[in-house]
């Protein structure tokens, strides 16, 4: 037993760890007995096991089922690392409830109907000569025939489109080799319009097909009017696949229900069930996809139905483009191999695989070699003379995986609950294992690619039923990860999946991934390009214009600015907010309480909500991502007041309580607050004229619009005056916080222009010293630092000439603030302003820009 828990060590520390002291105590052996493990189990840990801050080699991307989304997990860990939202509203990362999401969740109507799940089933990863490429990733919703396209440098959904002529998709969504094409295939067959038809004209105006969904590789984005459907007799089209190598340029789709049987069980007629399995095979469509794409650039090819073009089943056969080949009945996959050559076909109510050869395929094709022609003129090759050959693996064979020996291919049997590892070339069956319980799919790593890696293969379980703790009568399901690496195979792992039903994955290497960490400041990230509401530290303003009212924010550890929005009821409000941060995961969010909006904003990125403020009262709005120690004060007050009430001042409700004595206390303090505030005012004013801002219009319409404000003070202090003098203090004191107020809007409106001017008058800025402010506006630095005066942090106006060396020790304390920390210098500033400065990622290209910027600053220092 110690032998053999010697070896077992070396698994888990490495041989340099084999003789530690936690071993040579029997660590192991104890935790072992004290868990009931052997050592296969302890084996079976140690090869999933990932250390922290280790990387797992595969990621799995797998469909979500009903609840609209996908999942991502990492191989061998099978650690769940994300939820991506695709067709349903996700409020977590805002998807559904900010404006820009809203607009990619609402491609998804349907017939003007919002649509606000779906049904995930089969995903797809984009290709390059049958490999996959790690740039995106695409779903189907059987639900609601819709794809989706997914940019695999952030995991978000950028695209859903609608199939216009389908009614269901379970046969999407699958490459075709370089990604010219996405596969959807119809399931239940239906007319193609909108139409009401009887179910007594199923065979004459019911309808199934393929669409040939147009894509764009380099953009990511499918392209509707490039696209087309290929029109297929009334039988349930169910998977498909796109041929690869030798096949490429065609694809296979295979069918059940070839007796076009309706059901009526209402009726008395026997069950759907029955009825469309009589016979004893169904068809696999073989379609030259390459050629039918030229064909329908014809008008004369196609018709159009709910704007998508068809081409029509006579067209297709006309062209030797569309033929049959019997397969066995209720098949419910068909995977082209690696090379393109064979193509596997299980029949879920058959026991074998049968395997077909592209090369016989093509042949009979060639030499018009058919058996006849179904009831719609399609032509059908003989199946004994399509096949290599058909095996016995089982009950229940459903959906195929390869891997990366030659022939070997992986098969999951529904009803045995067993995975089967045979060889496809020489049709010989050389493994089985149970699973747990009911497979249906299998995902491989990289399984369904011209390149497959072999290692592992996931099974896919419908039912867990005793593997879990008990949770309810609803199960999780459970995906099993085996080792196929050895002569037979080993269940490894059991996950449990906490959403259901995940009907099929997809897994790639993790090192052809890779996703970005943060966003070009002021993204958008739906659309790749500049948000419209892009806003920099700085540029923080409230734009109104009549019940429209437009909010330009910014979020920065740890506030949001602006931090006061007063608004009218009935306001229609737009805030647009820009996270400032470069710092890797320094993601924040957004909720206003009470208005069912939320946004996930990741660094560099903008987001839009859009609300109306129907409700009167005062609803804080706060960061909902913990994202610092002063995460609880990253918050404001979003005021909605009713412009038809009458509100009674709790001031004045105050004064009315006050002595004489402590209302002349209060003129006093306000009439002092006044004059502290017409002094900056004064040095605003002194700064313009010394600088000349009538030379300059943009300056002079500000300044303008600030003496509009100030205008208004002497009328309101003449009637404070009369007030005092009256005797009336009370009075006085509200006249005088009038004034404050008029003093307020001049002041904004004249820094305002007192920044505009700066701009206009200072030195002319080198390009290193442009890119500097760049970088520290879109670095995020403005949203702590103000130059001129205090802020969140010091000023840095004269920072170069704070330290020794001064250069030096600003790029090294931008470069790693950590490393400055306990320095008195900065301790004093941490204590004092009660935050520390962030690592904003910045390289030593921008920071050396940023030095620049501080020398211009210096230089014109008289100006701040």
């Amino acid at each position: 037993m110690s032998n053999k828990l010697n070896k077992l060590s070396t698994l888990f520390l490495g041989s340099a760890l084999a003789a530690t002291t936690a071993f040579s105590s029997g660590a192991l052996e104890k935790v072992m007995k004290e868990r009931g493990l052997t050592e296969n189990d302890v084996i079976r840990a140690a090869k999933t096991y990932l250390p922290t801050g280790g990387r797992d080699e595969f990621v799995v991307f797998s469909s979500g089922g009903q609840s609209g989304q996908m999942l991502v997990y990492g191989v061998p860990s099978m650690k769940i690392l994300k939820y991506i939202a695709v067709f349903t509203p996700e409020p977590w990362q805002g998807y559904g409830f900010d404006e820009d999401s809203k607009k990619v969740l609402r491609q998804g109507n349907v017939r003007g109907r919002e649509i606000n799940w779906g049904d995930t089933h089969h995903p797809g990863l984009s290709e390059k000569d049958g490999k996959y490429d790690g740039k995106w990733l695409v779903i189907n919703d059987k639900a609601n025939p819709r794809i989706a396209v997914i940019d695999l440098e952030d995991f978000e959904t950028k695209q859903i489109v609608v199939n216009p002529v389908f009614k269901s998709d379970h046969g999407g969504a699958f490459f075709t080799q370089n990604s010219e094409y996405i596969i959807e295939a119809c399931q239940y067959a239906a007319p193609f319009d909108n139409n009401y038809h009887p179910i007594e004209e199923y065979k004459e105006t019911y309808r199934g097909g393929a669409t040939l969904w147009k894509f764009n590789p380099e953009i990511g984005r499918i392209d509707q009017n490039a696209s087309f459907v290929i029109e297929m007799p009334p039988y349930m089209q169910d998977l498909s696949d796109a041929g690869k190598g030798a096949s490429h340029g065609w694809g296979f789709t295979n069918s059940f229900n070839t007796e076009m049987y309706t059901g009526g069980i209402e009726v008395g007629m026997p069950p759907f069930e029955a009825g469309c399995s009589r016979y004893d095979t169904d068809f696999l469509h073989v379609y030259n996809w390459e050629k039918l794409a030229k064909l329908a650039e014809d008008p004369k090819n196609v018709k159009v139905v709910n704007g998508m073009r068809i081409i029509p089943m006579e067209v297709s056969i006309a062209n030797d483009a569309l033929f049959l080949i019997p397969e066995p009945k209720s098949p419910h996959g068909v995977d082209v191999s690696p090379d393109g050559e064979y193509i596997t076909v299980c029949g879920k109510l058959d026991t074998h695989a049968s395997v077909y050869k592209w090369s016989k395929i093509k042949k009979l094709i060639a030499d018009k070699k058919f058996v006849g022609k179904d009831p719609y003129g399609i032509p059908i090759l003989d199946m004994k003379s399509s096949l290599h050959g058909q095996v016995e693996l089982g009950l229940g064979p459903l959906h195929n995986q390869y891997s990366n020996v030659d022939g070997e291919i992986y098969t999951s049997l529904y009803v045995d609950s067993q995975i089967v590892k045979w060889n496809y070339k020489t049709l010989k069956v050389l493994d089985k294992e149970n699973v747990h319980y009911n497979v249906g799919h299998l995902c491989g790593m990289e399984g369904k690619s011209a390149d497959p890696q072999g290692k592992y293969i996931i099974s896919l379980n419908k039912l867990a039923i005793d593997r879990f703790q008990n949770v309810g009568p609803l199960h999780p399901q459970n995906h099993q990860l085996i080792d196929i690496s050895g002569k037979t195979m080993d269940l490894l792992y059991d996950m449990p999946i906490p959403l259901g039903e995940p009907h099929q994955a997809v897994a790639i290497r993790a090192s052809k991934l890779h996703p970005k960490v943060r966003y070009q400041m002021g993204t958008n990230t739906k659309t790749g390009k500049p948000h419209k509401g892009k806003t920099l530290a700085g540029q923080e303003r409230i734009v109104r214009e009549g019940k429209n009212v437009t909010v330009y924010a910014t979020m920065v550890r740890s506030h949001i600015n602006p931090e006061r929005i007063t608004v009218n009821k009935g306001d229609i409000v737009t805030m647009h907010i820009t996270n400032l941060e470069r710092a890797e995961d320094e993601t924040h969010g957004f909720t206003v309480d009470n208005f069912d909006v939320h946004m996930s904003l990741e660094p560099g990125e903008t987001s839009t909500i859009k609300f109306e403020a129907d409700i009167e009262g005062v609803f804080p709005y706060y960061c909902t991502e913990f994202c610092s120690a002063l995460h609880l004060e990253m918050m404001g007050y979003l005021m909605v007041k009713d412009p038809n009430k009458k509100y009674e001042s709790a001031q004045k409700l105050k004064m009315k309580t006050m002595s004489p004595e402590e209302l002349k206390a209060e003129y006093d303090k306000t009439v002092a607050v006044n004059a502290a505030t017409q002094e900056v005012i004064n040095s605003v004013v002194k700064f313009l004229k010394d600088n000349n801002f009538a030379d300059h219009k943009v300056v002079a319409d500000l300044v303008t619009d600030a003496f509009d404000q100030a205008g208004q003070i002497p009328a309101q202090k003449k009637l404070a005056d009369e007030a005092v003098a009256a005797g009336d203090m009370e009075k006085a004191i509200l006249f005088e916080n009038m004034i404050w107020q008029l003093m307020v809007k001049t002041a904004d409106v004249g820094i305002r222009a007192k920044d505009a001017l700066v701009r206009l008058v200072a030195t002319k800025q080198s390009a290193e010293a442009e890119r500097g402010a760049r970088a520290f506006d879109e670095g995020g630095c403005s949203g702590c630092h103000v130059v001129g005066k205090v802020s969140s942090g010091p000023d840095l106006t004269g920072v170069l000439q704070r330290h020794e060396d001064a250069e030096k020790w600003v790029s090294a304390f931008i470069l790693s603030p950590e490393s400055k920390f306990k320095e008195p210098y900065i301790k004093g500033m941490i204590d004092y302003f009660n935050l520390k400065m962030p690592n904003q990622h910045m390289s030593k290209e921008e920071i050396k820009d940023i030095i620049e910027y501080f020398k211009w600053i210096d230089e014109n220092a008289n100006l701040f």
